[in-house]
């Protein structure tokens, strides 16, 4: 695709389709946080790291979790998982605080759990630990095929809805029933 015809999806909610034949993305919703024609990057909002809360997390980076509620831990991706990514709004800024909308921010410094966990961070997080990337035309390759939707970016569902709960309400949000949707798809 040339570049003058490329349109960014940074911003939105990238939901898995049913079907998308690969396990580890199995309904998944994923945090698109930069896609230009050279390669993706997001992070996973729908899985839960099994068995890790954030005050443990804290513990292992010898943080203090102060005052920092004991949140559960989002399976960002499959790449780098011990890498630590903070999805938050825009009330709060670091250093290092890449701007993925007006209204959401990603940080992948120390500084913002320190801050979190003294009561001074954003008002609205979600940790994750590994993300989701795609190579260049990767991610819009397998959207041509049977892969992805996207629905706008949603700040009560990123952070005001369940894990477990956010595949279907993000595709309900758009009008779909994903009860309807088949598992494959077909050629013409």
């Amino acid at each position: 695709m040339p570049q003058e015809d490329f349109i960014s999806l940074s911003g939105q909610f990238l939901l898995a389709l049913p079907g998308i034949g690969d396990p580890r993305f199995e309904q998944a919703v994923i945090a698109l946080c930069l896609h230009h024609p050279d390669g993706a990057m997001g992070i996973g909002i729908g899985q839960i790291v099994p068995r890790l809360r954030l005050h443990a997390l804290l513990k292992q980076l010898d943080i203090a979790p102060g005052v920092a509620p004991d949140a559960p831990v989002h399976v960002g991706g499959p790449v780098d998982p011990q890498r630590g990514f903070v999805l938050h709004t825009s009330d709060w800024q670091g250093e290092d605080t890449v701007s993925v909308t007006d209204d959401l921010g990603l940080t992948t410094t120390l500084d913002v759990l320190r801050a979190i966990s003294e009561g001074e961070g954003p008002a609205k997080w979600l940790v994750a630990l590994g993300y989701a990337g795609w190579g260049e035309g990767q991610l819009d390759g397998e959207m041509r095929r049977h892969g992805w939707l996207t629905v706008p970016w949603d700040e009560e569902l990123m952070f005001a809805t369940a894990a477990p709960e956010r595949w279907l309400r993000a595709f309900a949000s758009a009008g779909i029933d994903v009860r309807l949707l088949a598992s494959v798809s077909g050629n013409a």
